[in-house]
C-alpha cells in the first residue's frame, strides 16, 4: 500500500474518532445533569416534558437505565481512549517502522551498489587472474624444457632425489655467494681504506724524506762553505806558519849572529861578561857598547899617536 494513503486512511479515521468521542461526552454530560436535577428533587430543574410523562416506577427504572447508560458511556469514553492511545502508537510504531524500512532500503541500496562495485572488481581481478594464468601457463610451457633437463641432470647423478633439491641447493649457494660477495666488497673497502693510507703515509714519508733532502742540501751547502772556510783558514795557518818559521829561522840566524858577534868581541876584548846565552838582547847591548868602546879608543889612538890607550878591564853592565 503506498504510505501516503495509509496516512490519509489514518487521519481520517483520528479525525472520526474524535467526532465519535466529543459526540459520547455531550451525551454523557446531558444525562448527567437530567440524573442529578431528579436525584435532588428539583421537579423545576427537570424538563416539563420528562417529569410530567414519568410515573415514579417508571422514573426510577428510567434513572436505573440511565444510570447503566452512564456507566456504558464511561466504560465506551475509556475504551475510545484507550484505542486512541492504542491507534496513536500503532501511527507511531507504524511512522517508526516505515522510517527503519526506508532506512534499511537505503542501506540495503548501499549495500547493492556496493556489491555491485565489489562484484565489477572482482570480475575485473578474475579477468586479471585469468590473463595472469595464461601468462604463466604459456611460461611453464616454454620452460619446461629446463624441467626436463633438470630431470635428466637428477636422472644422471646420485647426489640429488627431486628436482626441488637441486633448486634448495643451488639457493643456498647463490645465497653463499651473495654472503661472500658481500664479504668481499667489505675486503675491498677495507684494502682500499688500507691503500689510501699507505698512499698518505707514502706521501707524508715523501714530503719528510723531500725535507730532509732539501735540509741535506743546505746542510750540505753549508759543509762545502764551512770547508772553504776551513780550507782557507788552514792556507791562512800554513802561511802563518810558514811565516812564523821563517821568522823563527831569521830569529834564531839573528841570535847566532848577535851570539857570535858577543863571543867574539868578549874575547877579542878579553871581558869576562856572566850574560846568558839566551839573553840575546843584553849580547846586542854589550855589542853595541863594546863596539862604542872600540870607536872610541880608534880615536883616542889617533889623537895621541903615540902610544895605546889603557884598556878597561871590566865593561859597565849592559842595560835591557
Amino acid at each position: 500500500m503506498d504510505p501516503s494513503a495509509l496516512k490519509w486512511a489514518c487521519w481520517c479515521f483520528h479525525i472520526a474518532l474524535e467526532a465519535a468521542l466529543n459526540c459520547c461526552v455531550s451525551m454523557y454530560r446531558a444525562s448527567s445533569q437530567t440524573f442529578s436535577c431528579c436525584k435532588s428533587g428539583s421537579p423545576a430543574q427537570a424538563s416539563p416534558s420528562l417529569m410530567a410523562l414519568l410515573c415514579p416506577k417508571e422514573f426510577q427504572v428510567k434513572m436505573e437505565s440511565l444510570q447503566q447508560r452512564r456507566e456504558e458511556l464511561e466504560h465506551k469514553e475509556e475504551q475510545l481512549k484507550e484505542a486512541f492511545f492504542k491507534f496513536d502508537k500503532f501511527l507511531k510504531e507504524n511512522d517508526a517502522k516505515r522510517h527503519r524500512a526506508l532506512h534499511k532500503a537505503s542501506r540495503e541500496q548501499l549495500q547493492a551498489a556496493q556489491s555491485n562495485v565489489e562484484a565489477i572488481r572482482l570480475r575485473q581481478e578474475i579477468a586479471q587472474l585469468l590473463r595472469e594464468r595464461d601468462r604463466l601457463q604459456r611460461h611453464l610451457e616454454a620452460n619446461d624444457i629446463f624441467r626436463s633437463y633438470l630431470q635428466t641432470v637428477i636422472e644422471k647423478t646420485e647426489q640429488f632425489q627431486e628436482i626441488k633439491e637441486m633448486i634448495d641447493r643451488v639457493r643456498t649457494l647463490v645465497a653463499t655467494q651473495a654472503v661472500l660477495v658481500q664479504r668481499e666488497l667489505g675486503s675491498r673497502e677495507q684494502v682500499e681504506e688500507e691503500h689510501a693510507r699507505l698512499q698518505q703515509y707514502l706521501e707524508e714519508s715523501n714530503n719528510k724524506v723531500l725535507q730532509c733532502n732539501n735540509r741535506l742540501a743546505e746542510l750540505q751547502t753549508q759543509l762545502e762553505q764551512a770547508q772553504v772556510q776551513v780550507h782557507q783558514s788552514e792556507s791562512k795557518w800554513t802561511e802563518i806558519q810558514t811565516t812564523a818559521a821563517k821568522k823563527t829561522l831569521e830569529l834564531g840566524q839573528i841570535k847566532m849572529a848577535v851570539l857570535n858577534l858577543f863571543q867574539m868581541a868578549t874575547k877579542q876584548m878579553k871581558l869576562q861578561v856572566d850574560i846568558p846565552l839566551e839573553d840575546t838582547e843584553a849580547q846586542l847591548d854589550t855589542v853595541r857598547v863594546l863596539l862604542c868602546m872600540t870607536d872610541l879608543s880608534d880615536i883616542l889612538a889617533d889623537l895621541r899617536k903615540g902610544g895605546p890607550l889603557p884598556t878597561p878591564q871590566t865593561l859597565p853592565p849592559a842595560t835591557t
